[in-house]
């Protein structure tokens, strides 16, 4: 009987975390997977096993060292998904497939959830022109200042791909919109709910009309949360297979970013959803004022107005080929503002 491939993912009550291990459970071939979960809670660690699902689960934080090192040294595969910026969980993450490697010869695979805000180009909301960022592209990568959102832990990563103890492959999501189902979520185990979609949702219903900063014309990339699990499952293949475009290291980063939006469209989207829903009286947007960016984005607000754009040559060139774009998200804000007001969130 073959060996099964331990795999172990963090992040397993999350967004991101909770549709990749949902689509990897969906996998024909999992039976050859020994897949092992990290989670905070032992309420939450109860109802995963509670369901049956074949996994192994381990109770405590990314962030516990001792940890991390331990139960990555103990797999052929870390799939990152619980925070892109903790660089503390980063490194020993690395140091126990170090070890992993030093045991078995075999350089193990390290896949992280980075972001796409690591192009960010705060505008202001005044404009779409920025530069745009290839993933197939690596000496452009390599001109993004190491001081830039999420870059502390992506050069970490590639640095020990470097080194030759591991691979590194480093999934950047754009914008993650639309509510995961199946499995953890139908259970109310994972979060269903992206980040910034909902804070502009919040901040909309909280206002009555959809706000942007400015004008709202900077631009983000956006990505529909399974077509983003799909590209996990995607590139596990391509990695598997050798595909000859599944680099690694410097040569590893794979942009999950399809069509882009407006902020000034995602709030004319608000605005309509706020009017048709009776919570609104304008379907046209108007610009936040700074007390309105304090209170509902504070420090993030630059952000809500910077504009972030990417090619995603590498991702497609595995066979990544998402279909939901621009109108499929505009379209299903509505429907996200249902679902909050019916949560009370």
């Amino acid at each position: 009987m073959a060996t099964k491939v331990p795999l172990l993912l963090t992040g397993a009550t999350g967004y991101i975390g909770g549709t990749v291990l949902t689509r990897f459970l969906r996998r024909p071939d999992i039976s050859s997977f020994d897949i092992r979960l990290l989670v905070r809670s032992h309420e939450k660690a109860k109802s995963i096993q509670d369901l049956n699902l074949g996994v192994t689960v381990f109770i405590g934080s990314h962030t516990d060292a001792g940890l991390m090192e331990e139960l990555t040294s103990q797999v052929d595969v870390v799939i990152a998904t619980a925070d892109c910026d903790s660089l503390d969980a980063a490194q020993s993450t690395l140091r126990g497939l170090k070890k992993r490697y030093e045991m078995t010869g075999i350089p193990p695979t390290f896949i992280q959830t980075s972001g796409t805000g690591v192009y960010v180009d705060f505008v202001g909301g005044k404009h779409a022109n920025s530069e745009l960022f290839d993933d197939g592209n690596p000496e452009q990568i390599e001109t993004i200042s190491s001081t830039a959102p999420h870059r502390p832990v992506d050069l970490a990563i590639v640095a020990g791909d470097a080194e030759g103890y591991v691979r590194s492959y480093i999934i950047l999501p754009s914008t993650v919109w639309g509510i995961s189902t199946r499995l953890l979520f139908d259970a109310k185990i994972s979060n269903p709910h992206s980040v910034q979609i909902p804070y502009s949702a919040r901040a909309a219903l909280a206002r009555g009309r959809g706000g942007m900063l400015t004008e709202g014309k900077n631009v983000w990339p956006i990505v529909e949360i399974h077509e983003l699990g799909e590209l996990y499952s995607l590139l596990y293949d391509a990695i598997q297979n050798k595909h000859p475009k599944a680099g690694h290291g410097r040569e590893g980063y794979y942009n999950a970013g399809y069509e882009e939006y407006s902020m000034n469209q995602l709030a004319t989207s608000l605005s309509q959803g706020l009017v048709a829903l009776n919570r609104g009286t304008n379907a046209e947007p108007s610009s936040f004022t700074q007390e309105e960016l304090d209170k509902f984005f504070g420090q993030f607000a630059p952000f809500f107005g910077s504009n972030c754009r990417c090619l995603s040559t590498r991702s497609k060139a595995i066979g990544w080929s998402p279909k939901l774009g621009l109108r499929d998200m505009l379209s299903s804000v509505q429907y996200e503002m249902e679902v909050l007001i019916a949560k009370g969130l």
